[in-house]
């Protein structure tokens, strides 16, 4: 499960709810859980919310925050953008906790960046899918880290993920089928779309207190 939490604008009374309300299991959820708010994170830096994303990879909710933190302490008051990270010395960027292959992962997106070989600042004009074929260029970022992207940072309503282990624990345990029938998960989110970005959030919420 994503240690982020999206932030969407306020459902209630809105054609989102509604529509995930038609599905009684979801529809038990919206009651429960109150509803997101929509707020871009990191003061709209794409830049650093792909940074935030490699780091999330395989790790807990704590750990990986507790990176990010040391991470940007590294800078103090400069500001974080590829040059100034590509001047960090390794064993700063380790001293924070990151592991060889993320420092890899996070300065190949640096050059990346530099020499113009994606164009972060244009994915809010993209589609999800134009979207996902720029991030998942980028080394270090596969199908599940862009679609995090989609959600978290550029706010795309309508995005699930079943290669996130928390989405299909959820929908399994929610809805009684096996966590590994990705393509019964995929048709149980057809469900709630154009909206399944909202419907992750609760999905993700059942999970936070068993």
């Amino acid at each position: 499960m994503s240690s982020q939490k999206p932030h969407y604008q306020h459902l209630r009374d809105k054609p989102a709810l509604k529509h995930l309300e038609k599905d009684p299991v979801m529809k038990e959820l919206t009651r429960k859980y109150r509803a997101p708010s929509l707020a871009r994170k990191n003061n709209n830096n794409i830049f650093l919310d792909l940074i935030e994303t490699i780091i999330n990879q395989q790790l807990s909710g704590k750990a990986a925050d507790a990176i990010l933190e040391r991470f940007k302490n590294i800078f103090g008051r400069k500001r974080i953008e590829p040059r100034n990270v590509l001047e960090v010395a390794e064993k700063s960027l380790r001293a924070s906790g990151l592991s060889f292959p993320k420092i890899k992962y996070i300065k190949g997106l640096c050059l990346a960046i530099l020499d113009k070989t994606v164009d972060i600042e244009n994915l809010d004009k993209l589609s999800d899918q134009e979207a996902t074929q720029e991030l998942t260029s980028i080394k270090g970022i596969g199908p599940w880290s862009a679609e995090m992207m989609l959600i978290f940072s550029l706010n795309r309503p309508d995005v699930f993920s079943v290669s996130d282990l928390g989405l299909c624990t959820a929908v399994s345990r929610l809805y009684k089928i096996d966590r590994k029938d990705k393509k019964a998960i995929e048709r149980i989110s057809q469900n709630w779309s154009p909206y399944r970005s909202y419907a992750c959030w609760y999905l993700w919420r059942s999970l936070e207190n068993r």
